[in-house]
């Protein structure tokens, strides 16, 4: 935190650059002292900026709160629908390419900065201020398991998967492929890349066990008995 220094000292800053100064400041302080910790005057501090910019952006501490979901949210889903395209719609290898896309997903979107901060403040406020968290269900966890389980439908419509419910599919591989990074997230930590790879691997194995081609060939060889 930067102390005893006054705003007036620091360079000319744009307008946008002080709000993304102020965002980033913010989520820091939120995610370090908790909401009912935090203050204006030390995001204020910590930023750079005067208290009054801070009020002037955002106004009270409940909107500069939601306003660093939603945009913690906002980035995370960028990084999210750009892995999102790389997902394997005609796979070599569906085991392979399914552990190689779980991977991307977990170390661009999950353990990342922006992702590292937005769990940890769910986690941390979600239960005592869930009407914080309203926009955050919708726009963040809503919208990816909608992308995802239309790409899991085309895989099954293809024969690669034998899946009911494209959206409890999209649900049960996002829960699976990052089941063994959450001790590590509980305890402040960052997984490293072999963690990373494992999880992905044993997540993809307990997925394809449920869903896989075998599944599919059994449904489609069962559909044809009953014709």
């Amino acid at each position: 935190m930067k102390v005893g220094v006054s705003p007036d000292t620091f360079p000319p800053r744009s307008h946008e650059a002080k709000r993304i100064s102020v965002v980033d400041a913010a989520a820091s302080v939120f995610c370090r002292e908790g909401y009912a910790g935090a203050n204006i005057d030390l995001i204020a501090a910590e930023a750079g900026v005067s208290r009054q910019t801070v009020y002037n952006h955002h106004g009270d501490k409940e909107k500069l709160f939601m306003a660093i979901v939603r945009d913690l949210t906002e980035r995370c889903n960028a990084g999210i629908f750009a892995t999102i395209a790389t997902f394997p719609d005609q796979p070599a290898d569906l085991e392979a390419d399914l552990v190689a896309f779980a991977v991307r997903m977990n170390r661009n979107c999950i353990c990342n900065r922006d992702g590292r901060f937005l769990r940890k403040l769910i986690q941390a406020e979600g239960e005592r201020y869930p009407e914080l968290f309203a926009e955050w269900r919708e726009q963040g966890p809503g919208r990816t398991w909608s992308a995802l389980a239309a790409r899991f439908a085309r895989l099954a419509y293809a024969g690669h998967l034998s899946i009911d419910d494209p959206d409890v599919a999209a649900r049960q591989f996002l829960a699976l492929v990052n089941a063994e990074l959450q001790t590590t997230f509980m305890l402040g930590g960052i997984p490293t890349e072999e963690e990373v790879l494992r999880s992905a691997t044993n997540g993809v194995h307990t997925f394809l066990a449920a869903f896989g081609r075998k599944k599919a060939a059994a449904a489609r060889q069962a559909a044809l008995a009953h014709a």
